[in-house]
């Protein structure tokens, strides 16, 4: 079996609003794009379809933290819940397709439930290592030009609770970019002042929220943007396309 085939058959095992008549586009040279003619939505190949298909019931995420001795498990029909949710809390704040959502969280089932809310919505998502200091965090503000940002009041390490919240504002105000608004995830071991106007609790927008549907995106449209370090220069950002992504979640 070729290559070309071989992912042909693997297609197969993802859902498609579009399916593809073309593998691989190889016509321009090294941009090469595969299936260029499809149409999915990855959040729906990671959750809706596993609901649909019997699978609501079995365990999908296990969160352990040895840290802050928390446990919890999400089946796949309750981390689709909290999602779709979630998807409906960024559509309230005008977030739609290709625009970017910067999440800067601490490593929580909220941060998956951001991204694959992004995803959901046909945005692109960047993640931000939690408690990078003002000016990296301002950096990747104005690349990456986001609506929103999704935060927690902190991350919580072995030896110390690293206070989030200051870090954001500290970055907003260092940024030429300014985000419409700041979704903020409160943990019991820090507080925050939020800004009026900008800033949202999470557990209030998504008391209210209603939930938001899979938006269809083209195979090539980029699902996430990926920064390098910027040891050795300004941080450049890489981007994943759906449909690899969308393989990798069916497990190809």
């Amino acid at each position: 079996m070729n290559n070309i085939e071989l992912w042909r058959q693997a297609a197969q095992d993802i859902h498609w609003y579009q399916a593809p008549t073309t593998v691989l586009d190889s016509s321009n040279p090294p941009f090469y794009r595969w299936f260029p003619d499809g149409v999915t939505n990855t959040c729906y190949n990671a959750l809706d379809i596993h609901v649909e298909q019997g699978r609501g019931e079995q365990t999908a995420v296990i969160y352990d933290s040895p840290v802050t001795d928390t446990k919890r498990q999400y089946t796949y029909a309750q981390l689709l819940s909290e999602v779709a949710r979630f998807a409906g809390v960024l559509a309230a704040q005008g977030v739609t397709k290709g625009d970017r959502v910067l999440v800067y969280m601490p490593m929580v089932p909220e941060a998956l439930i951001a991204m694959l809310a992004c995803a959901r919505l046909g945005a692109i998502h960047s993640v931000v290592f939690g408690g990078f200091a003002s000016n990296e965090l301002a950096v990747r503000i104005d690349d990456a030009t986001p609506r929103v940002i999704v935060s927690a009041t902190c991350g919580v390490e072995p030896s110390r609770v690293v206070a989030y919240k200051p870090l954001l504002d500290g970055a907003i105000e260092l940024a030429q970019h300014k985000p419409d608004s700041c979704i903020i995830l409160h943990r019991p071991l820090q507080d925050a002042t939020m800004v009026r106007g900008r800033d949202l609790d999470w557990a209030q927008a998504m008391a209210s929220a209603e939930p938001a549907d899979c938006v269809p995106v083209n195979a090539n449209d980029p699902l996430y943007i990926l920064y390098t370090s910027g040891t050795t220069g300004q941080p450049k950002g890489v981007y994943a396309t759906r449909v690899v992504t969308s393989l990798r979640s069916s497990g190809v």
